[in-house]
């Protein structure tokens, strides 16, 4: 079968790189992917904001299971498109994605459907924001309604911080994404990231994660598309994934379908773990970059079968296995990002870093020129590594970074720090 993956940052080279082992799969071809992606399938040019593109590459190549990576694609209805063209997609409609291509959509659909979140005003107006301002307490959220690349909330410290944020979206801060803007209460807890896959009738989760959002250690800095993730997570007991699995997951999938749009493909759920159980902060219509890195890390079975069970409407039997093993990703940016940075800056090392256990470099923004690999995005380099242990996954992850020669280039040298000082704890008599 031949795979087609739409997309070309880090989630979709581990794609790549994981159906690339499926026994079904006899050829991979990414459009547009990057210059990691090339070394291990054919790429194809491809404008991901263009539907009519994507159309086109998808019914010159005919492929048995188009793969979306990123959310424009969604937003823009290709799923919709492709299925319209007898093609089997992995991914939700154009309507079931507006759990994420819509903050305030989805927003209304938790309020109908008595999913937990954090209170919450839609606003059009710096002056309805003014009004509605009043009724939430320092620290304060501030979200573009629409899609941002991950970078579209601002966590206001106080009046004046929220205020600022709120004139730069409607100034045009985020685009057109921020034409509506969503304020909302600010959570406390401990963030983490779960997947469930769903074919319209059955869900099932898939596995879970704890991100890194800001751009400097210490959690500081902007917000980011994010800098790095860890799986399992131990924030993830028993307890909050099943409050999770019936809270959360479980309405949300009755609940879209019951509008009217059955969610197939996989649905990320971006909950905060607070004194009152968990709480949605946002859903996402496709796998986290890069939580996905890691999950792809830990997976044992074949990804390609469950992907089709959930085109299929297969889920109902079907079942995963996954490795024991910790995985960690960190990723290298260029310097600037989140703000503004520069490209076509050389990267060497990547061949060594490699060679260390347990290690895998999945790469996001990059492109191949002249035999040589040149950074073309913000985040750029995806530095992966299993071991026993989040603590051995991060040693062995850092030590692959400190082999890679980009001067312009940077990372966090704290991913994973929250499980590494549980496994540190002593053990409780």
């Amino acid at each position: 079968m031949k795979v087609l993956i739409l997309g070309s940052g880090g989630r979709e080279h581990a794609l790549a790189w994981a159906v690339k082992r499926s026994e079904r799969v006899t050829e991979v071809v990414c459009a547009p992917g990057n210059g990691g992606m090339a070394q291990i399938a054919r790429c194809i040019p491809a404008d991901l904001k263009d539907l009519d593109s994507m159309i086109a590459v998808a019914e010159a190549e005919q492929p048995g299971l188009t793969i979306v990576g990123p959310e424009v694609p969604l937003s823009l209805g290709i799923v919709d498109a492709l299925r319209e063209r007898g093609l089997r997609v992995f991914g939700p409609t154009r309507e079931a994605a507006m759990l994420e291509t819509s903050k305030g959509f989805a927003k209304r659909f938790l309020q109908r459907h008595n999913i937990p979140t954090a209170n919450y005003a839609v606003c059009t107006s710096p002056a309805e924001l003014e009004k509605a301002i009043d009724i939430f307490h320092a620290p304060i959220v501030v979200k573009a309604d629409g899609l941002a690349a991950g970078k579209g909330v601002v966590i206001a410290p106080d009046r004046p911080t929220a205020e600022a944020a709120i004139d730069d979206a409607f100034g045009g801060g985020f685009g057109a994404a921020g034409a509506r803007v969503v304020i909302e209460e600010f959570l406390e807890g401990e963030i983490g990231s779960l997947f469930a896959l769903c074919d319209g009738k059955t869900s099932m989760l898939f596995g879970w994660a704890q991100d890194h959002k800001r751009a400097f250690d210490g959690d500081e800095g902007p917000n980011t598309g994010g800098m790095g993730t860890y799986s399992p997570a131990p924030v993830f007991t028993y307890d909050l994934v099943e409050q999770t699995r019936t809270r959360l997951v479980e309405p949300a999938f009755k609940g879209i379908a019951a509008d009217g749009a059955p969610y197939r493909g996989v649905l990320f759920v971006e909950l905060m773990s607070t004194r009152g159980g968990p709480k949605l902060i946002e859903f996402n219509a496709r796998f986290g970059d890069p939580e996905c890195q890691v999950l792809m890390l830990r997976m044992m079975s074949d990804i390609v079968p469950a992907m089709l069970a959930s085109c299929d409407g297969q889920l109902k039997n079907f079942s995963l296995r996954w490795f024991d093993d910790a995985a960690l990703t960190v990723i290298m940016a260029t310097r600037g990002y989140p703000g503004d940075y520069g490209k076509g800056f050389v990267i060497e090392g990547l061949d060594d870093a490699a060679k260390i256990e347990g290690v895998e470099i999945f790469h996001a923004g990059t492109k191949a020129s002249g035999g040589k690999i040149l950074s073309n995005g913000g985040r750029v380099l995806n530095v992966c590594a299993l071991g026993k242990t989040v603590s051995e996954a991060q040693q062995r992850a850092y030590a692959a970074v400190d082999k890679i020669k980009w001067p312009e280039g940077f990372c966090r040298r704290d991913i994973g720090w929250q499980a590494v000082e549980r496994e540190r704890e002593p053990p409780t008599s």
